[in-house]
């Protein structure tokens, strides 16, 4: 008998504009990664974020150019399934079937809109966690887990209640 595939759990979170909320603790815990899709707002954030589990990060719009911590882009193989994370910004159309048409990755995660935003096309997912930080566009602070499992990617959004606390007032 085959042994059961090991489920992997990783956090989705994006454009928390140098604001992480108390929630993001909760709605994170237990996850083995977590991916930053840009406009993080400053190193504090990913120390922050490192407190929960290991922290990767694109650039994003508002991002100071230069940072070591941060790249133009993403790309990692977890559980046989392909994972392509950036902000969006320099992605020209932002639309899950531009993303589709120009990049391969089995599952699409940007940020930029602050709107959240899934899409599941012939077995891949394009998806935003939505905004993180400060409330804008009067949509609820989100982040998300995915979670990839025998070769299969599910995502799952997780609404951020409370106030923020700045770690970087820029």
């Amino acid at each position: 008998m085959a042994k059961a595939e090991h489920a992997h759990v990783i956090g989705l979170i994006s454009d928390t504009h140098g604001q992480l909320r108390a929630g993001v603790h909760d709605a994170l815990r237990g996850v083995e990664l977590i991916l930053h899709a840009g406009d993080v707002g400053g190193d504090e954030i990913l120390d922050e974020l490192s407190l929960i589990a290991p922290v990767e990060a694109v650039y994003g719009n508002t991002d100071a150019s230069g940072n070591p911590r941060l790249s133009a882009q993403i790309v990692r193989d977890i559980g046989g399934v392909v994972i392509q994370v950036q902000h969006g910004h320099e992605s020209g159309r932002l639309t899950a079937d531009a993303l589709l048409e120009r990049f391969t990755a089995d599952v699409l995660v940007y940020g930029h809109t602050h709107k959240q935003s899934v899409t599941r096309r012939e077995g891949r997912l394009v998806f935003n966690p939505g905004a993180a930080g400060s409330r804008r566009c009067h949509l609820m602070p989100t982040v998300a887990r995915l979670t990839i499992g025998e070769g299969v990617a599910e995502v799952v959004r997780v609404s951020l209640p409370g106030t923020g606390r700045t770690i970087n007032p820029d």
